[in-house]
């Protein structure tokens, strides 16, 4: 960690690279000069005076840059603006804030949309083991990062895609595939990541089905 990062509460970074990796979804990198937890987040902002919003790292602990994944929102206060980001523009960041960690103990990571980058950051950061992740989106091409996670986790990787059809993706939400499930494991961890909608009725359907609410760790994206 540089000198002086903990006397600031937000500090200028170089964009390396914004890269459109689906349809109004972005990768944005910068070269990473401090330590982390995979899931951990960071505040942004484009000016030092600014407020900043809340974005989870997407890359592993041990990656050379530093990459967070987003979605355009027109009516949004800062994704418009990263979008159009250039390499060589400053970025102005926080230090790593949050305790929506994992650990090397099995669990299952339920994310819907871009809330996958700190599921990705986990399993890219070796926490792979007896992980099992249910990713949901509206449409195929949102499947950020697939081919990746298919060879780290096979057949413990669960697409479910709400509004088109592929012969090896689960036919509907999350909650649908979770609601047709005869059992859910039981004494382990359940990561919920994505819209407040999805984690509220997720944690509601594990609770109803015997999950006790303990194992239910949360990270809602507004």
């Amino acid at each position: 960690m540089q000198t002086g990062f903990r006397q600031q509460s937000l500090w200028p970074v170089k964009i390396s690279s914004v890269e459109e990796i689906s349809p109004g979804a972005f990768l944005l990198s910068f070269p990473r000069n401090f330590s982390f937890s995979a899931g951990q987040v960071l505040k942004i902002a484009l000016g030092e005076k600014e407020v900043p919003r809340m974005y989870s790292i997407c890359s592993g602990e041990n990656d050379p840059e530093i990459t967070i994944l987003f979605n355009v929102k027109p009516e949004g206060s800062l994704t418009p603006q990263l979008s159009h980001c250039k390499p060589g523009d400053t970025l102005f960041i926080s230090l790593p804030l949050g305790s929506f960690t994992g650990d090397d103990q099995p669990a299952w990571l339920i994310a819907t949309g871009t809330g996958l980058a700190p599921f990705y950051s986990m399993l890219r950061s070796g926490l792979v083991n007896g992980k099992q992740l249910i990713h949901g989106v509206r449409y195929l091409n949102q499947f950020y990062f697939e081919y990746e996670l298919t060879r780290m986790l096979g057949q413990r990787y669960i697409k479910c895609c709400s509004a088109e059809h592929h012969d090896k993706v689960f036919a509907g939400r999350v909650t649908d595939y979770l609601r047709q499930l005869v059992e859910l494991p039981s004494g382990i961890k359940y990561y919920l990541c994505g819209n407040g909608l999805m984690v509220v009725e997720v944690r509601d359907l594990l609770i109803e089905r015997g999950v006790p609410f303990n194992n239910i760790i949360s990270e809602i994206y507004f």
